[in-house]
């Protein structure tokens, strides 16, 4: 915008005296300002005509007149960038944002939280990286995956274990468990207003079956046809009652086959940027309509320095709110994840299983994790894969000998560099040096370096529905094959396609239950420890209820409006 650049080169004449009265000539502010001295002089007569200063200049070339400011460049962005967010442009406003640390903190502060802008109540969050395109089936980040499910539906969501209706109102299975018909609602809409249909379904769901991670998520899948112009027809080559859920995974969610930003769901896409990610309410949306009119990302990094003192915290710790009223915000939603960061021993890293049990037990005996230096109440220690599936209770076998050298790969997120270092300094005092790499990634895909791994580190998340999770974890992750080895990993594949032929839910359940305490006692994978989800705002923010992706249903927080109530 001209504007930014008018505000930015009268920033600079401010910065000359630091607002104080300024003697200069024209062709010293011309300099300033990197213009011309016609140019400057157009400047200074349209500053003086808006109210920002007063030129008094002296009669003669060169001669020096005086700048007499009134408005300082903050209140001058502050002012702007509200007239930005009346005209619904929050795009706009964003690019009046400076970029020290201090300013951007005092300007951005006050915009934040529940706002009412323009009739229109509005959630702005601040967040501390820009996000990746909403691409459901090449998403890694936790915040990503929650809001692909703000933006895009599938024929099935997940809430809690089960997976319920969403595009499709009601699903029919053959007697056989070979043949799924999901009867689609009628009068769906995408985000700019185009009715759906079941063949741009069919070729979404196409797409996402030639992808390699559609492959191995939906292996049982034949053919997917139309078997009316509201109902789609799955077949199958062996029974898979775990259909539905895979449908509702976050892969399987369904853009527009010929635009990959527009979905059905609660919330469209409007502006996704390095600044800002904006969405609005979907009007034709087919299940309950948000009760506000916006939610914003504000990608602010510098927000998050500590030495400000700013409500903004770890990612895990969402809080929503202004700088004036972080004495005010209050914890109003918590829960310890059912996610978790787990070690892994791959079975050919030269280590026996009593070597392997050793340094698992080492890992939860030794206090490692509740000592590791981070931030009060952000971890939990792991006693459990899941509430129920207990982790083996090992005692380190004092006469047990080590390795010389072992190496211990690792990826984000940043708390598992500090256990590395601390792991690291365990088996040191074992006689063994650890050797550590790391891969700044969220995930393993594309790390060739893997299968050389003795010790793995990572990030599991759990959503909704965590044993069908677990179960994907073992179909979709590169971890699996390169720690167990192709042939071992064939042969896990072959035993999920097994129990997913159970009709029952329970006994799939119990059935992966038995996968994992098996994995567990033979010490290829424990979890360390689980994050404490947190999600705290201010008084006049309302319905904030954290889920299980650790952040909260855009849909169901809402604002008050500014009225009086006697």
């Amino acid at each position: 915008m001209r504007v930014i650049n008018r505000l930015n080169q009268y920033q600079r004449l401010w910065q000359r005296s630091e607002g104080l009265p300024l003697s200069s000539s024209v062709s010293e502010i011309a300099n300033g300002c990197f213009c011309s001295e016609r140019h400057v002089r157009t400047l200074l007569n349209q500053w003086q005509d808006a109210g920002w200063l007063r030129w008094e200049a002296r009669a003669g070339r060169g001669k020096r007149g005086t700048v007499t400011f009134f408005r300082s460049p903050e209140e001058l962005r502050s002012e702007m960038m509200l007239q930005q967010l009346d005209r619904g442009q929050p795009q706009h406003a964003l690019q009046l944002v400076p970029l020290a640390t201090e300013q951007l903190s005092q300007l951005l502060q006050p915009f934040l939280g529940g706002q009412w802008q323009n009739n229109q109540p509005t959630l702005r969050i601040p967040y501390y990286r820009k996000l990746d395109p909403l691409r459901p089936l090449v998403l890694a980040g936790r915040a990503e995956q929650h809001l692909a499910q703000q933006v895009f539906s599938g024929l099935s969501r997940l809430a809690g274990d089960d997976a319920i209706p969403d595009l499709a109102h009601h699903w029919q299975i053959s007697d056989d468990g070979l043949s799924w018909f999901f009867f689609l609602r009628p009068q769906l809409r995408w985000h700019h207003g185009e009715a759906v249909n079941a063949h741009q379904l069919q070729q979404s769901l196409l797409t996402i079956l030639a992808s390699p991670t559609g492959e191995r998520m939906l292996a049982s899948v034949k053919s997917v046809s139309q078997a009316h112009a509201l109902c789609l027809r799955i077949d199958l080559h062996f029974a898979d009652y775990w259909l539905a859920h895979r449908l509702a995974s976050v892969c399987c969610l369904l853009p527009h086959p010929d635009n990959p930003d527009i979905g059905t769901g609660p919330w469209r896409l409007v502006a996704n940027s390095t600044m800002l990610v904006r969405l609005e309410s979907h009007g034709w949306y087919h299940g309950v309509h948000p009760l506000m009119q916006a939610v914003e990302y504000w990608i602010a990094p510098q927000l998050f320095d500590r030495e400000l003192g700013t409500s903004c915290r770890h990612p895990v710790q969402i809080a929503i709110g202004a700088q004036q009223d972080l004495a005010q915000l209050q914890p109003v939603s918590q829960r310890i994840s059912l996610g978790f960061c787990y070690l892994a021993i791959g079975q050919r890293s030269g280590l026996s299983p009593a070597q392997a049990q050793h340094i698992m037990a080492l890992v939860h005996q030794s206090g490692l994790v509740e000592q590791l230096p981070l931030e009060e109440g952000l971890i939990s220690p792991s006693g459990e894969m899941l509430p129920g599936w207990q982790i083996p209770q090992w005692e380190p076998d004092r006469h047990m000998a080590l390795p010389a050298t072992l190496s211990l790969h690792y990826h984000l997120p940043v708390e598992l560099h500090a256990m590395a270092i601390r792991l690291q300094q365990l088996l040191a005092a074992q006689g063994c040096r650890l050797t550590l790499h790391f891969h700044p990634a969220k995930n393993w895909q594309d790390y060739h370096l893997l299968p050389e791994a003795d010790l793995v580190m990572g990030d599991r998340l759990i959503g909704e529905a965590p044993v069908f999770t677990l179960e994907s974890w073992l179909r979709l992750d590169p971890l699996w094959p390169a720690i167990i080895g192709q042939p071992c990993w064939q042969n896990l594949l072959a035993s999920l396609n097994e129990l997913q032929q159970h009709g029952e839910a329970a006994s799939r359940h119990d059935a992966m239950q038995a996968v994992f305490q098996k994995l567990m006692r033979q010490a290829t994978i424990t979890p360390l420890f689980n994050y404490r989800y947190q999600v705290s705002a201010p008084p006049d923010v309302e319905g904030i209820r954290l889920n299980a992706w650790g952040w909260f249903d855009f849909s169901r927080a809402w604002i008050p409006p500014p009225v009086a109530i006697d």
